[in-house]
């Protein structure tokens, strides 16, 4: 898949394109993306994904997101599409008048334009899916997605998050919510008592859900990977005083050291939420229990 941070980077050619954000890529997105390598073929032309980086909502409203963007990318591309436009958001960038928006797109040469019912552009978000018919005469805008009588919308699935929910981000996602990052160094006490951790840093403003959780983790180290299973616990560990929150991951059956590999975490199922135990002992036998725990899940699947 071939990535571009503005129009004028890709190829004069005509395109198929769909316009959003994509934050999460969940069912709603992919629905926009099956409808865009529709009209890709019936044009016989390239789709491309026009998104921004960070997304509005993060950008303007300062929530957290669901993909970074070499998370999003990657999801971009298992899902089939050709090309991605991912241009940086900035407070210039959302100060341009529609015009602009509209001449950026005429860069693309689109034969179709697929966008969300919602879709609005430009400065004070004047542009609407009205204006899309200046570009192009096939604009689709797809109505909101829905699964069980509900909306599918990115901030949705960070309320999930948010109270440690992964089970039903799931199937807001149409896969397990993941996060990647940098084991760097920790306190070590986890090996102290029988249960050694790997301190996962994530890219800041990453939506993660608080608590223990089952989860399966691959580990990236010199080009080659391997999955284990875990348990992480994602919290400030009031156990030990602990006043910052921390992304600390337990494999299963693992020797070894982690320092400076590349975990990809998906989560499988929540376990319980943090709590503060009265020593380590009492901490090392819930430990136990939520290992077994963990177990279960992940045969499970």
């Amino acid at each position: 898949m071939k990535t571009y941070i503005s129009t004028e980077q890709r190829p004069d050619t005509e395109t198929a394109v769909a316009i959003g954000s994509f934050d999460g890529v969940h069912l709603g997105h992919q629905a926009l993306l099956a409808r865009l390598k529709e009209r890709a073929r019936h044009y016989q032309v390239p789709s491309v994904v026009y998104t921004f980086d960070p997304p509005t909502r993060v950008f303007m409203q300062g929530v957290e997101f669901l993909s970074t963007l070499p998370e999003k990318l990657e999801l971009l591309g298992r899902y089939g599409i050709d090309e991605v436009v991912a241009v940086p958001f900035t407070a210039e960038f959302a100060a341009r008048p529609k015009s602009e928006f509209l001449a950026d797109l005429l860069g693309l040469r689109p034969r179709a334009v697929v966008v969300g019912e919602d879709f609005y552009f430009g400065q004070g978000r004047g542009g609407s899916v009205a204006d899309l018919r200046d570009v192009t005469r096939d604009v689709i805008a797809l109505p909101m997605h829905s699964l069980g009588g509900e909306d599918i919308k990115s901030s949705r699935i960070r309320e999930l998050l948010s109270i440690g929910n992964v089970e039903n981000a799931r199937r807001f996602l149409g896969r397990h919510y993941s996060a990647q990052g940098v084991v760097v160094q920790g306190d070590q006490l986890g090996r102290t008592i029988g249960f050694p951790t790997a301190n996962v840093q994530v890219a800041h403003g990453k939506a993660l859900p608080k608590g223990v959780f089952a989860v399966k983790v691959q580990v990236e180290s010199g080009g080659a990977s391997a999955v284990y299973g875990g348990m992480a616990n994602i919290g400030v560990r009031p156990t030990v005083g602990g006043a910052q929150t921390r992304f600390e991951v337990n494999l299963l059956d693992f020797e070894g050291h982690l320092y400076g590999k590349e975990l990809q975490v998906k989560f499988f199922g929540h376990i319980r939420d943090e709590q503060k135990f009265s020593g380590l002992d009492e901490l090392k036998a819930q430990l136990e229990r939520d290992q077994a725990r963990a177990r279960v899940v992940l045969a499970e699947g």
